[in-house]
């Protein structure tokens, strides 16, 4: 799946979440920490397989259950040591909605071919031909079929609700960035 595609998947989960258990739309930073966490799996394995060749493909320790077994607990630990424990459920329903998105559609119909990633290390992963970068995966890795098409649909619908919920995270972000423009311009 694309990183949009991640991205609507874990939105319309949590605002869905949100909604129903405190009657609200999202508030600013546990959207924040959900869209890194929809992203995390790849900001781990495309860099260190396609980047520095660490790993043997894009799809191996981020995406593990077993990294999940590992990440949870300890996100769950800093969230209530910190007393923000939204935003660690936020950051956690990213990360494992982008492992269950990556499933293939296949799996639905029981082909479970293709989803030995979710074991790593302990089931191989298929063969990836070599990516020389993300432009390179970007231009050639990827393919462009009705499964994308879906995605950006998905990813236009989250825009909407994402809209509707008052843009959560845009404001937070946009103060965020003057406040270290004008630090930089103070210090510079």
């Amino acid at each position: 799946m694309w990183p949009w595609g991640h991205l609507a998947v874990a939105y319309l989960l949590y605002t869905g979440y949100t909604h129903r258990r405190f009657d609200r739309a999202p508030l600013a930073v546990p959207t924040l920490a959900l869209a890194v966490g929809s992203q995390f799996p790849d900001l781990i394995d495309k860099p260190l397989a396609w980047a520095v060749s660490v790993l043997p493909g894009g799809r191996t320790l981020g995406h593990s259950l077993l990294f999940a077994a590992v990440l949870v607990p300890v996100v769950a630990l800093l969230a209530d040591r910190l007393e923000r424990q939204n935003v660690g459920i936020a950051f956690v329903v990213g990360h494992l909605s982008h492992l269950a998105a990556d499933v293939p559609p296949s799996a639905l119909t029981g082909d479970f071919t293709g989803t030995g990633f979710l074991l790593w290390p302990l089931v191989a992963t298929r063969e990836e031909e070599p990516v020389e970068g993300v432009l390179d995966a970007a231009l050639h890795y990827y393919t462009m079929g009705p499964y994308e098409l879906f995605q950006f649909g998905l990813f236009a619908v989250a825009a909407v609700v994402w809209y509707l919920d008052g843009a959560p995270g845009l404001e937070y972000t946009r103060r965020t960035l003057e406040r270290v423009n004008s630090r930089l311009r103070t210090e510079g």
